[in-house]
């Protein structure tokens, strides 16, 4: 039995006039047999989370370098709250809650090390520049391979929402367009909770007119914005926040970039992060034949730069690893006889 075209039919049956219906999808890059079981967006999420860029999320900055504390945000419950948001909200709207999972599991997969801090270094140092957004196609594109073949295939409707989670652009569908909320909404509130925690701010800090039309704690702001985006977008062909509500979340992030994510105190490892991604990038470029074999096979046949290269295989690094390389090149060892 074909549990897919099951799967399919309930789609078209309960979903929104306005949601993306997975046996409609664009398609892959490279046309494939179809699963019996799952729909295409289904098996775009599965393959996104047993990838290996996936389960490095788990060692990489959310906002807080090297946080010595078990409770604090890393980049891979970032993205686990965005998918809780995305689902919620499409949900509400009958739009399709597995294409909107997906997108968000893949949001982050090109990430650097030292989050945005070594998003921009590489963005200056390398010849092309650097987006995390354009990365994490890459990802899913290319990089993450298996032995059959490079990249993990993705529909399109993934690969547009993946891109297109964040800046001005707008993903073709409703389900990638949420990311774009979820992702804000997530990040601005799970970033107050670690600076609370981390007593970079109190709460008699965050704006009082912010928090009288979001709410004071935590699940309450959340609860608005995820409330607000679900009135002001059902049964319409876009999701959007209302102009209020919008308005003090822009305030309530314009007040996390002026007290935490530009603060001294809590970015005061930010110089020496960046140092060692600048170091390791000068490096490698000097010293090509240094990087693993394995990685540099993997370009054989593919018409890529040096400086891709090395782009690639420092943004895929881990926190820790990036440290344990620059400590491997550029820290003296103890002399043995």
């Amino acid at each position: 039995m074909y549990f897919r075209l099951e799967a399919e039919k309930m789609e078209g049956i309960v979903l929104s006039k306005y949601a993306a219906l997975s046996k409609n999808s664009k398609g892959r890059i490279t046309k494939e047999e179809k699963c019996t079981i799952r729909t295409d967006f289904q098996r775009d999420r599965d393959r996104i989370i047993h990838s290996k860029a996936f389960r490095r999320l788990k060692h990489k900055t959310q906002v807080f370098i090297a946080p010595e504390g078990d409770h604090y945000r890393t980049r891979l419950t970032h993205t686990l709250e965005v998918a809780q948001i995305s689902r919620t909200i499409a949900r509400a709207l009958r739009l399709n809650e597995d294409l909107t999972e997906a997108i968000a599991l893949g949001h982050d997969l090109g990430h650097t090390p030292f989050g945005h801090t070594g998003e921009n270094v590489l963005d200056e140092i390398h010849q092309n520049g650097f987006k995390h957004n354009v990365q994490s196609l890459r990802v899913v594109d290319l990089l993450e391979s298996s032995r059959e073949s490079k990249g993990l295939n993705l529909t399109y409707e993934v690969r547009d929402g993946i891109l297109n989670h964040t800046g001005d652009s707008i993903a073709m569908t409703l389900e990638g367009q949420i990311i774009k909320f979820a992702d804000r909404i997530a990040y601005i509130n799970h970033d107050i909770d670690d600076s609370l925690r981390a007593s970079i701010i109190s709460e008699d800090m965050l704006p009082k007119d912010c928090i009288k039309v979001l709410g004071l704690k935590h699940g309450e702001r959340i609860n608005t914005m995820i409330r607000d985006v679900i009135l002001n977008s059902h049964n319409s062909n876009r999701i959007g926040m209302s102009e209020e509500v919008k308005f003090y979340t822009d305030k309530l992030r314009d007040f996390m970039f002026e007290n935490v994510y530009l603060n001294k105190k809590a970015k005061g490892e930010e110089e020496k992060a960046k140092r060692i991604i600048k170091l390791l990038y000068e490096y490698y470029m000097e010293n090509f034949d240094e990087l693993p074999k394995e990685h540099k096979n993997f370009y054989k046949d593919l018409d890529c730069s040096r400086e891709d290269i090395i782009c690639d295989y420092i943004a895929g690094m881990t926190d820790r690893y990036v440290i344990n390389k620059y400590k491997q090149i550029f820290i003296p060892k103890s002399w043995n006889k």
